[in-house]
């Protein structure tokens, strides 16, 4: 796909063109790669968001607003916006990221998005980062339904347990490895009157204690632990 074909895409003229090539390079290509932007465009993106949902549910409850931007900004719904605009056919990816089709790897193309984001926001400011996201989450926003709120496993993993009298799990982390911009962490959940032991592993402490709790929820369940409703 032709830079042309991306900016028609994206709906944004950008009055420094480097930013956009910059945003779509990851670090497998070149030194001065993305990560920088999507540290800036995840920032601005949660705000955006949030901002939004406080002005849409001004009844909703802190925890229910938290959740629901949660949804709108996770891996899984970037990655789905990047491929409504066929992100990947752009992206510039080192050879091992080629063979190993990075291009439709959720993750890639999430930080991309993130990048794309901050490229806006320092090419033209807030107010056209603004509209950028808005645009992109155009459909999302008028759809999503706060009576239908996603909880996360370790949301439910709790109220399971407070359900069961049985004490709330404990999450340690076992260990740590990477570079600073890319850490992976190894998060033990404990679920100590049963026993239970599960480990996640994620690129932040959170995402490892989401994984450790999603598999927990699966040991009780073979338990024949009930389930609650999200």
């Amino acid at each position: 796909m032709s830079k042309q074909e991306l900016l028609r895409r994206l709906s944004h003229q950008f009055v420094n063109e480097s930013l956009l090539t910059q945003a779509l390079t990851h670090r497998s290509y070149a030194g001065q790669n993305n990560e920088r932007l999507e540290f800036l465009g995840d920032g601005a993106l949660n705000f955006i968001i949030a901002h939004q949902l406080y002005q849409r549910f001004p009844k909703l409850a802190e925890g229910d607003l938290s959740r629901l931007r949660a949804q709108l900004v996770k891996e899984a719904t970037l990655s789905e916006i990047a491929l409504s605009l066929n992100l990947g056919d752009a992206l510039l990816l080192g050879e091992g990221e080629l063979k190993s089709a990075g291009w439709r790897r959720p993750s890639i193309l999430a930080d991309a998005l993130e990048a794309i984001i901050g490229a806006v926001y320092l090419d033209s400011g807030f107010e056209a980062a603004q509209t950028f996201v808005l645009g992109l989450y155009a459909g999302k926003l008028e759809t999503i339904d706060p009576k239908v709120i996603d909880k996360d496993p370790k949301s439910l993993l709790q109220e399971l347990l407070q359900s069961r009298k049985i004490a709330v799990p404990e999450y340690t982390v076992i260990h740590t490895s990477g570079e600073a911009h890319e850490q992976k962490f190894v998060v033990e959940c404990l679920v100590e009157k049963h026993q239970i032991r599960t480990v996640g592993e994620g690129r932040s402490r959170r995402i490892a204690e989401q994984q450790a709790a999603e598999l927990a929820l699966l040991a009780l369940n073979k338990l024949h632990i009930g389930k609650v409703k999200k």
